[in-house]
């Protein structure tokens, strides 16, 4: 793994890294952070990939150019909720609230970690909700769930019936959340993404096209919010 700086207005970091499965070189950007990673063949010269890198300089300008920008989470600032962009407002107590849609939260301490706290709690509620209905109408039952911040994945269903979310699901829309549910609880079925799969999920949310669409057009924004602080 190496590093190189493409000189410029701005400079672009570029992260050079040698895998023994490439087979060409293949130049990413990532939608959530703007890290530029350049993959190279194995025994192929550092050299090579940086020429590569600066024949795409046009191309690569363009593409961060159009990333959209970091939402802080922040006193005075807003956050999606429920496919809403709702304000941050001071107000009395400790920790988070949502009253009147509007973020409540406490000007005493650290905001971020605040929100994001309601947020993961509020999450796993209405994603337990949702997975013990879908369970319910499925006949099947789940063994545990569990809530994280992933980034590859909005949910996922283990071998052993194990449920797992993107707590960040609570930004979406309610369908939105409804639909992953609906997809990951259906793998209690079908273990698979085959007809039969997609079949399942139709029949217990006969929306998901829609939903789906949703995440794939608005997902990198809800993971482009940070709680950093």
């Amino acid at each position: 793994m190496g590093r190189h700086t493409l000189e410029g207005n701005p400079p672009i970091d570029v992260t050079l890294r040698h895998s023994a499965r490439a087979r060409r070189l293949s130049l990413r950007v990532s939608r959530l952070d703007g890290k530029v990673t350049l993959t190279l063949p194995k025994h192929t010269p550092d050299r090579e990939g940086l020429a590569f890198v600066r024949s795409k300089e046009d191309w690569l300008r363009r593409h961060l150019a159009d990333l959209r920008p970091v939402q802080q989470v922040r006193l005075g600032g807003s956050v999606p909720f429920d496919g809403q962009d709702l304000p941050i407002v001071a107000g009395q107590g400790r920790g988070a609230r949502l009253h009147d849609r509007q973020i409540v939260v406490s000007a005493a301490a650290p905001v971020a970690p605040q929100v994001k706290a309601l947020m993961r709690h509020m999450a796993r509620d209405r994603l337990a909700e949702a997975s013990d209905r879908y369970a319910a109408v499925l006949g099947r039952r789940y063994t545990k769930l569990s809530i994280r911040d992933t980034r590859s994945r909005w949910g996922s269903c283990s071998a052993h019936g194990g449920l797992m979310y993107s707590w960040r699901l609570i930004m979406a829309p309610p369908d939105v959340l409804d639909y992953v549910a609906a997809h990951e609880v259906a793998h209690l079925v079908e273990m698979n993404h085959s007809p039969a799969f997609w079949a399942t999920v139709a029949r217990i949310c006969p929306d998901y096209e829609l939903h789906r669409r949703w995440l794939r057009q608005n997902g990198d924004a809800l993971h482009r919010v940070s709680f950093d602080h």
